[in-house]
């Protein structure tokens, strides 16, 4: 075992992650806690039995895959490292993820805890369409190591675990008024417009639409008939979101259910 893990959010990561000089074994975290069902405790079996009767139902995955590929690769957290690295991106599923990974942290009760560093990017120099490290190479995420890394502090773990407990309650004033009162982000400036972006899905129009609803719905209603086109369209403009086809599909869904679309 080495003395150093990194953690990516997702496979995409991996293949250039792979590709880099950097020493170290790997976690990747293959869950999306931007969706679903979830409760402030996140080291219980609960919160885990809970997530998993939603993947399975949602996504069409078994339970064996499920605690194989997600719940049994937890383990390795309770490991004696002395540096944990955290590859994650600006959006609101890549820093829900990011504040699940930051609350099991701060629940492990070693003795002696790691440095934690966060890797965050929101831009990356000469692509202006930027959207996350799985379009990067191995150099090009050994320089995001060399240039943007930063050591999470104590206060930017009291600012993720506020921050996960008003995701998880879906309290839409008082995140309102969190967004508003909180000065200071610290290592965490992500977190401000993911979160903004998740107040706007917990909005509702008259309508009953949130912002995602509605966004898909006024490019269906543009002419972009074709889910694939559906797609692209909100991912064009929606990229804080950071949310695949998948998870797509759930909102499309719910769409035709109401009757307002038939991609």
């Amino acid at each position: 075992m080495s003395e150093v893990l990194h953690i990516l959010n997702g496979d995409s990561t991996l293949n250039g992650f792979e590709q880099t000089n950097l020493d170290g074994d790997i976690l990747v975290w293959r869950e999306v806690l931007s969706e679903g069902p979830l409760s402030e405790n996140i080291d219980s079996g609960e919160f885990w039995k809970n997530r998993s009767e939603w993947i399975t139902q949602t996504f069409k995955e078994t339970p064996e895959n499920y605690q194989a590929s997600i719940v049994d690769k937890l383990a390795i957290l309770s490991e004696p490292y002395l540096e944990i690295n955290l590859w994650f991106e600006f959006d609101l599923h890549c820093q829900v993820n990011l504040l699940g990974v930051m609350m099991l942290l701060s629940q492990q009760t070693n003795l002696s805890s790691p440095e934690i560093y966060l890797i965050c990017p929101s831009t990356y120099p000469d692509l202006p369409d930027f959207r996350g490290m799985g379009e990067l190479n191995g150099g090009q995420l050994e320089y995001l190591y060399d240039n943007i890394r930063t050591q999470l502090s104590d206060y930017d773990f009291e600012l993720a675990t506020e921050a996960w407990d008003l995701y998880v309650s879906r309290d839409e004033a008082r995140l309102q008024e969190w967004l508003n009162s909180t000065q200071f982000w610290a290592n965490m400036g992500a977190l401000k417009p993911a979160m903004e972006a998740h107040l706007k899905r917990l909005q509702h129009n008259a309508d009953g639409l949130n912002h995602i609803h509605q966004t898909l719905l006024d490019i269906y209603n543009g002419g972009v008939k074709t889910t694939p086109e559906m797609y692209n369209a909100f991912w064009s403009t929606e990229k804080i979101y950071g949310i695949g086809d998948t998870q797509l599909d759930i909102y499309l869904d719910e769409l035709k259910q109401r009757g307002l679309i038939n991609p």
